[in-house]
């Protein structure tokens, strides 16, 4: 078996996107652009990934896992130039799929289909093409009937040429020794002044190699990200991609176009989302849960026949047959054992709910641990920030808090204990025990006749 590795041409400025992030950085369905090419070209199990890099190569360069491979280019003197850098380190490799990485729409499939053409047909070069309605500012495939002939550039091509509407993609697969030998004999004598990889093709044309093509048929596949508009078009194609792939995997979107998921969110079967969700991060979703309407979870985990609906989540678990909201807010360290309730305008943080526990409304609990089946009234808060230390609250199984609570931390409340409403509780409570903190009521005749 031959042979492969990817080379990802990333050391671009991108200056179009007016931003001090590198362009290859900017995100898609939550995650790099550079990075859906990565994992594009590691589906295809293509055992070296090389990564050329030049402007913003510091920050892109933490953002990838040590299997990448770096080729720093130090000058950006064309396409060519940049797979100049990468021949010296394809030892053992022979043959190249060469990508961009700011395509991130490009797809394992056609990945697959392209190098098998390139492996069957023995060719010195593959590329891939595709057919745009308007093709303007992208190199043309230039063929004499079935035959490639060469790629010409927006800026070179002649005004017959223009006319053409089957593009270069950008993507090649490339035999490395015929390569190596093409890449010596280019010029950079064109209108950008560059070495331009395309030059190869009428290298190998002229010697009689064999050049392949392969036109996809989705054209998105073609789209490179220059500026903010481009980058939003890709995020619609991206989407409407993995929403597709959900409802096949039997998901329900009552309104997909209102519906947002990232990449990382993994669901299972027949779970219904409602409008206006958003799934990010590595969020994952058990079976016959109801997500939504207006809610936002970000790298949640959510059990099975669960229903959350207008809420904000952060790193929390959610168990089984829990009910969530409307209006609540799930902070980091949330841990949800199954059949909790939380109501409306209940924030939590940092803290374990026991099972069957009910947060019914308009409570904070943060840096708690709650037993079973407890019953916290609404307006309790735990006052676990002195504004130096934060402590901890304990509430043991079955206590019933109080409305309007106050548990000023570190404090225990004891199995089956009780707080009276209105109390602010600073000491322990044993179990089984009725605390209550307030002041006498007192009546004072005739107070408002007289105030007036």
């Amino acid at each position: 078996m031959p042979h492969w590795a990817a080379v990802i041409m990333a050391a671009g400025k991108g200056t179009r996107m007016k931003s001090k992030l590198p362009k290859v950085m900017h995100l898609l369905a939550g995650k790099p652009m550079l990075q859906h090419v990565i994992d594009s070209v590691r589906s295809v199990q293509i055992p070296r990934t090389m990564v050329i890099l030049g402007h913003g190569r510091e920050q892109i360069e933490t953002a990838l896992d040590r299997e990448v491979e770096i080729v720093v280019q130090e000058e950006q003197l064309g396409t060519g130039h940049a797979i100049m850098q990468a021949i010296p380190h394809c030892h053992e490799v022979d043959h190249i799929i060469v990508l961009s990485g700011d395509q991130p729409l490009i797809r394992p499939e056609t990945l697959e289909r392209l190098m098998e053409i390139h492996r069957s047909s023995q060719a010195a070069a593959t590329i891939l093409t595709a057919s745009f309605a308007n093709p303007f500012g992208l190199g043309r495939i230039i063929k004499e009937g079935d035959a490639f002939l060469r790629v010409v550039e927006e800026k070179d091509a002649t005004a017959e040429e223009r006319q053409i509407k089957e593009i270069n993609t950008g993507t090649y697969c490339f035999n490395v020794a015929k390569l190596k030998e093409a890449l010596n004999n280019i010029t950079p004598k064109n209108a950008q002044g560059e070495y331009y990889l395309t030059d190869v093709f009428a290298l190998f044309h002229a010697q009689g190699e064999l050049i392949r093509t392969y036109c996809t048929e989705d054209v998105h596949e073609a789209l490179g990200i220059n500026s903010r508009a481009q980058l939003a078009i890709a995020e619609d194609v991206i989407r409407q991609r993995i929403l597709t792939y959900w409802m096949e995997e039997g998901v329900t979107l009552i309104d997909p176009p209102s519906t947002f998921i990232e990449t990382g969110v993994v669901l299972n079967r027949d779970i219904i989302i409602q409008p206006f969700t958003i799934l990010k991060g590595k969020t994952h979703i058990e079976e016959d849960a109801v997500i939504g309407p207006h809610t936002t979870l970000t790298d949640c985990t959510v059990g099975v026949g669960s229903e959350v609906s207008h809420t904000v989540g952060n790193q929390a678990i959610i168990g089984n047959r829990c009910t969530i909201g409307p209006f609540a807010y799930l902070r980091p360290g949330t841990i949800l054992e199954d059949k909790v309730k939380v109501g409306d305008f209940v924030e939590i943080k940092n803290s374990r709910i026991g099972e069957g526990s009910k947060i019914p409304h308009l409570s904070y609990v943060g840096d708690s641990q709650v037993g079973k089946s407890v019953n916290i009234g609404a307006g309790t808060i735990t006052c676990n920030y002195d504004g130096v230390n934060k402590s901890k609250t304990i509430i043991r199984d079955k206590a019933f808090i109080g409305s309007n609570t106050n548990l000023v931390a570190p404090v225990e409340i004891g199995e089956g204990a009780v707080t009276g409403a209105g109390s602010t509780i600073a000491k322990d409570v044993p179990a089984h025990t009725l605390a209550v903190e307030r002041s006498t009521q007192r009546h004072i005749e005739n107070w408002v006749r007289n105030k007036k």
